[in-house]
């Protein structure tokens, strides 16, 4: 093997692992966290603008149900907080009767208590509303990575 292919295929093989392995990562760039977008996006099989806005979805939530001093902790655990609370739909456009009749079996069915005032937001980007069990994982794993356990806790307490 002369030293031009060994390098044309050190180039290939480090094209190819850049694709594979971020190719969720240029989608995701231009979004408020592109890491926890990224992940996001994967779990649930969607766009980075839909998993952008379930996140900022579930942290609102999140946001409403904690202490100003936990939810202190827990957007410091989050770059790019700001905005992915604004990136959240609006839940005013998520009306009408099959979606909220879906709501109620999901919440019935699926025991989310208050994350089913969210999934009215996952319908508005065009997110089926059981996604919202997908997302929470990847939410609390994230917050417990970057903030640490307690942190990750008092997420996982707010969205239950």
């Amino acid at each position: 093997m002369n030293l031009k292919s060994l390098a044309t295929g050190v180039i290939v093989a480090f094209a190819l692992h850049s694709t594979v392995a971020y190719g969720q990562a240029p989608a995701a760039k231009g979004t408020a966290n592109p890491e926890l977008v990224g992940a996001l996006a994967t779990e649930l099989g969607s766009t980075p603008k839909q998993a952008e806005g379930a996140a900022g979805s579930l942290f609102s939530l999140a946001k409403s149900k904690l202490s100003p001093q936990d939810w202190t902790k827990v957007a410091g655990a989050v770059p790019g907080m700001e905005g992915l609370l604004k990136a959240a739909p609006s839940t005013a456009g998520a009306t009408g009767t099959s979606g909220a009749a879906g709501m109620g079996a999901l919440a019935g069915a699926a025991g989310l208590g208050g994350l089913s005032s969210v999934a009215s937001a996952f319908s508005s980007p065009g997110l089926k509303p059981e996604m919202v069990t997908k997302a929470v994982p990847v939410l609390t794993s994230f917050v417990t990575k970057s903030g640490g356990a307690g942190v990750g806790q008092l997420l996982a307490g707010a969205l239950k």
